[in-house]
């Protein structure tokens, strides 16, 4: 068997990056060109437009495809596509640009020149909409809704040319990967099934016990991490790195899993993003995607399981890619093993719930951490970073993450 073929109807990988003497000439004439700053969301779509995991997209999105992707997650051409990837600016900035200008495009933080885009189209969009469309919700205290709302009031669309891939290559080096990349590792290592598991977090218990359910049903798992920005309290992408590296070296039989990385923020989209994460998990050669409990939520702005029903909800041949879908997860204490609600019987008091946030949130304040919940080696590691914080984090509790 073959792997999943790329998303969209070319069924193609579609990287933009630049190289050789074309990227050369291509910089030297972006230094030309009037400069369009990107925020870190903005800079890791791009690069994700770069290496080809946001194919079959072209650039930027213009109105249509951005109403089609807000609405009804389908794109004007008709290809599935959840949350719109858009770059925008000020009124007065996208005054200044002209229809078929080509701009360079510059990461804000770093300064550092990330590609070029020509300019097809401006529009102004209604933000709040776009909120409770894709997050179900416009309260602005949900993270995804406030970098929405904080953007520019003028969308830019066209075309880009990628020139870097920024920091994650040398940052992360041996897990940041590219679709052409896991896809080589797939099939060198004979797989046609991977599951992938999207995590934010160090692994849990309950965690570590999904992949092992994957790794049960599949020829092999694709531990695949954010690495771009998080909220506040979150742990970091490389101490996240060590931790998963220690889970899989002492507890997964070798060569059932590969840890890599992606270079996208977090959107805290619920299930959406769930959506979102399918799909371009298709495209670095995924045929599944690990979904748990409340995937890419946040606070309790969804359902526990709502990641799960919309998948039911979207055309059988939107994705290739598609759900594994497990039960909310623990550790039985009659059972004496972890478990989920298909395969336990026992009271919520004879259950220890594992979430990463109770995690988090017992690290920070020194807690003692419940043996079940994690493995000894994560938390030495865990223990070790919120030990060299300067500043005590604030970690706020939500159902979700207590079992409710």
């Amino acid at each position: 068997m073959a792997l999943v073929n790329p998303h969209g109807k070319e069924k193609v990988l579609k990287p933009l990056l630049l190289t050789g003497d074309e990227l050369v000439s291509e910089k030297e004439r972006a230094k030309s060109m009037k400069q369009v700053r990107l925020s870190s969301r903005e800079t890791g779509d791009l690069i994700m437009l770069g290496i080809g995991g946001f194919t079959p997209l072209t650039g930027f999105m213009g109105h249509a495809d951005w109403k089609g992707s807000v609405e009804t997650c389908t794109m004007a051409d008709g290809t599935f596509w959840p949350i719109p990837i858009t770059l925008s600016t000020s009124k007065d900035e996208a005054d200044s640009i002209a229809i078929g200008e080509e701009v360079a495009l510059v990461d804000d933080e770093s300064g550092e020149l990330m590609g070029s885009m020509k300019i097809e189209e401006k529009y102004s969009i209604d933000k709040a909409h776009e909120c409770r469309e894709v997050f179900k919700t416009d309260d602005p205290a949900h993270p995804g809704v406030l970098m929405v709302m904080s953007q520019g009031d003028v969308n830019l669309a066209g075309p880009v040319k990628v020139f870097s891939e920024g920091s994650f290559p040398t940052e992360f080096e041996g897990i940041y990967m590219t679709p052409a990349e896991t896809r080589k590792m797939f099939e060198d290592n004979g797989w046609s099934t991977v599951a992938a598991f999207q995590t934010r977090n160090p692994m849990h218990r309950s965690h570590e016990y999904l992949v092992k359910i994957a790794v049960e049903i599949c020829d092999g798992v694709l531990i695949h991490q954010l690495l771009g920005k998080l909220k506040p309290g979150d742990i970091p992408a490389d101490v996240r790195r060590d931790c998963i590296n220690v889970l899989t070296e002492n507890y997964f039989v070798k060569g059932t899993t590969i840890q890599a990385g992606y270079p996208l923020d977090m959107r805290y989209a619920g299930p959406r993003e769930a959506l979102l994460h399918a799909l371009f998990r298709q495209n670095f050669g995924c045929s599944h995607l690990i979904v748990g409990r409340d995937h890419a939520g946040v606070g309790d702005y969804y359902g526990p399981f709502d990641a799960h029903h919309i998948f039911d909800q979207i055309p059988a041949d939107a994705l290739e890619t598609k759900p594994l879908k497990i039960d909310w997860t623990f550790y039985c204490y009659k059972c004496d093993a972890m478990a989920s609600m298909k395969t336990c019987p026992h009271e919520p008091a004879d259950r220890l719930n594992l979430s990463g946030t109770a995690l988090r949130k017992m690290l920070s304040e020194g807690e003692e951490v419940p043996e079940h919940f994690s493995r000894p080696e994560v938390l030495e590691i865990l223990r070790r970073y919120y030990a060299g914080l300067t500043e005590k984090v604030d970690i706020k509790m939500h159902s979700h993450a207590i079992g409710k």
